[in-house]
This record gives structure tokens, sequence and C-alpha cells, in this order.
């Protein structure tokens, strides 16, 4: 049972600042950002916290599907959470050795205690029925909320893999992609950093830069989330599904007849439209195990969508969900998401775990929420950094897919273009 009531606020970019800095006293809070980016069409909403947990489930790979099943059946209100990538372990007979220095769970789920939901100059705050204070005391405490910020100190960022080493797994999974053992690998790297970081400023700074559609800024006890994802992996309306996979990247330039050209150039290229076409049919694949016969529809293929630092490949596939199957076990069937394993998936990913030597953990899993009338959004976890305050310990993944004709030197510099945005709010560097 939730209390609800319903403000005018005079400047929303003020409100959306005073926002963050009011998530910081909590130990658990998502704050999701579409950074007023309305490329897939006019978001939900501009901006939402979920802070305080009311409920929560975390869990490890094992059961944890099912019992995230029973968590939403017994609590039927939002859920705010995610999906981590070595889930996979429970969708496959696969295994994650590689090391993981950030320690979160596979699984994070929680029923806030408060919502606030922002929409222009429109302010909707829901809170369990039994919260001590009333919405129109929570209001007065964002608008006065104030932030004194830190110094980030960190050292530079660090890859696990040298450069060279890296070129060279790239030429070893060509030649499975040769023998005919997979067709297509999404190849990730990480980059670290030790030191401190003040993740609200952060954050917001990334959004200013990056003003990517799926923005969160995630916190769980001493770890932290701050991602900049443009990619959406799954999402519920009604009956409806879509998920709108990312497979190909060119940079952008501020040079109008420059930029539109690198974007004709990502148009026309068979490198990209072959990854983007064998992710489609994965996920076609995929959504095959829960979608009404004859409902499946490639809606957009090799649609260009432009961001502020690059220009991406995007393709848009729908369905209609069969009747009496769990929102659970729809978001399972198509978990890990295509773009971020390959295929075929399974081998996929067994190459992955081989020749990647950290765990990806949050990242290239799933950040969204499930609402009360068992819809759902869903991100992909990309152009993210994840934070371990306790170790003081920063990680940043990235990389590309891995098909036929790959050149490792330029699925090196894809991976630093991806990094760049990333890289210049850490370090307040130019991109």
């Amino acid at each position: 049972m939730r209390i609800s009531k319903t403000f005018a606020i005079a400047d929303p970019n003020d409100f959306r600042n005073r926002l963050s800095y009011y998530a910081a006293q909590f130990s658990e809070f998502a704050l999701l950002d579409s950074c007023r980016n309305n490329v897939y069409g006019k978001p939900q909403f501009d901006y939402l916290l979920a802070a305080g947990a009311h409920a929560a489930i975390t869990q490890n790979a094992g059961n944890a599907f099912n019992l995230l099943k029973q968590f939403v059946d017994v609590n039927r209100d939002w859920c705010f959470g995610f999906l981590g990538y070595d889930l996979k372990n429970e969708t496959e007979a696969l295994q994650s050795q590689n090391k993981d220095a950030i320690g979160l769970h596979d699984m994070v789920f929680f029923v806030p205690e408060i919502i606030i939901a922002v929409e222009g100059n429109t302010v909707v705050i829901h809170t369990i029925a039994d919260y001590g204070l009333p919405c129109d005391e929570i209001l007065r405490l964002v608008l006065q909320a104030e932030y004194t910020p830190f110094q980030t100190n960190l050292a530079p960022l660090q890859p696990q893999i040298p450069p060279e080493r890296y070129k060279q797994k790239v030429s070893d999974i060509l030649h499975h992609i040769a023998e005919g053992n997979i067709y297509e690998l999404n190849f990730c790297q990480e980059f670290y950093s030790n030191g401190t970081l003040d993740a609200i400023a952060v954050f917001n700074n990334l959004c200013a830069v990056s003003a990517a559609p799926f923005a969160v800024l995630f916190k769980w006890e001493n770890k932290w989330l701050i991602s900049a994802s443009p990619e959406r992996f799954l999402k519920k309306s009604g009956n409806k599904i879509i998920s709108q996979p990312i497979k190909g990247t060119i940079k952008r330039s501020l040079a109008a007849d420059e930029d539109n050209a690198l974007k004709l150039e990502l148009q026309n290229s068979s490198k990209d439209k072959a990854e983007n076409v064998m992710i489609v049919d994965l996920v076609r694949n995929d959504l095959a195990k829960i979608a009404a016969t004859g409902s499946i529809a490639v809606d957009e293929l090799f649609a260009i969508y432009s961001f502020k630092q690059v220009h991406h490949m995007v393709s848009t596939i729908s369905a209609n969900l069969l009747e009496n199957i769990h929102i659970v076990d729809a978001i399972k069937a198509a978990f890990p998401m295509g773009s971020m394993t390959g295929a075929p998936k399974v081998m996929a990913m067994q190459l992955i775990e081989q020749y990647e030597v950290t765990r990806r953990g949050l990242f290239s899993g799933a950040f969204g929420y499930i609402t009360p009338e068992q819809d759902f959004d869903f991100n992909v976890v990309i152009r993210s950094i994840l934070y371990a305050a306790d170790a003081e310990y920063v990680s940043v993944q990235t990389g590309g897919a891995i098909v036929y004709d790959s050149v490792p030197e330029q699925e090196l510099a894809e991976c630093l273009l991806k990094l760049s945005a990333l890289r210049q709010v850490l370090f307040h560097q130019q991109v």
C-alpha cells in the first residue's frame, strides 16, 4: 500500500541535482535518469529516485531467478535492481572462475520506501504507507538538500590486459571464427584504478557529458554503479516485449559535414551490419521461447541512432508474450543479452570466460525496474563505472563484437572510444 501526492516544481534541473544530493543519505538507492534524451521516444519519466529498502533480495547464481519470482509475487510493488552477467551460470551449464574485485552479488532487487518520479514540472512522490514522513515533508527535504563534493583521487586507469596481449587475444578469437566454432563474440576488458571517488559528482557530470537515455546511479551499501547506458535490453508493456540491441559504433564529429559522412559510413558498413544481424537473429531465437506464435517482428533493422559522442547501429525486435509466462521467466529467457555475448550464445560465453581475465559481474548485466502492473524496463549495463568504496577500487569495462573481418587494432581503438567519456568525467579530460 502506497501513499502518493503530486506537486509542481519551478526548476526541474535544479530539482534533479537536489534529488541526487538527497539520495546521498540512503545506504541503498537508484536514481534513473533519461538525461532528456528522447532518441527511443518519450520516456516514462524524465528522472526517478527509488530510495530506502522496504524489502530486498540479494542472491548469487544458483536459484536466483526462482527466488526473484517469489519476491515479485509476494510484494506486487515497484521493484528496482539488477541482474549480473554471471547469472549465465544459472541459465546454462557455465562457470565463472575469473577474479572479481568489486564483490557485488549476482542479483540485487529492492522494494523502495520512497519513489520520486519527475516529468517536466510535475513531481509525484510515492511512499510506503507506514513510512515516517509525509510526502510534503519529503519534498521540503529534497528542495533544501545540499551536498559537499569531495575530491576524486584516483590513480590513472590501467588495463588488466596489456594492449599487445589484447590484440593477440582478438587474433586467437578470430581463429575460432575461422574454424567455425563461433560467428561472433563480444570480447571485453577491464580498466581499473585505486583511490576514492565522489560517485554523485561523477554521475552528474557523466549525465551532462553523455546524455544517455538509460543512465543509472545505484548504491548498495558500499558498492556503486555509475552508468551512462545507451542500450535497452528488454521492455514489457502490456503483453508486448521489445529488445533493442546495439551493434555498430562510430565516433561523432563537431563538423556537420564530417559527422554526416561518419554516420553514412556506419550505415553502409558491411562489418557492422554483419555484427548486428547476427545479434538480431539471436534475440529472435531467445524471444521465440516466450513469444506467441507468429508475433516476433523486426521493427527496425540497422537504424542509426545518434548520441553525444557516437553514432550507434540499433535494431528493434518485438513480440507478444505468451499467456501465463511469468515476467521473470520472460527476462531469464533472453538473459544474458545477445549483444554482450555472441553467436552461438553458449559457445560464445564459454570463450568469453576463457579469454577475458576478470569477472564481468554487474557489467553487461541489466539494471531496471518492475512495476506493480508487472511491466518492466531494463537497460544493458555498459558505459559504466563500478566502484567498491570499501576497497577503494574502480572498474571500467569496455569491449566490442569480434567477427570474421575484425582487425585487432581497430577493436582496441573501439574499446578506447567507448572508454573516452568515462575517462573524461573521472579525470576531467577532454574527449
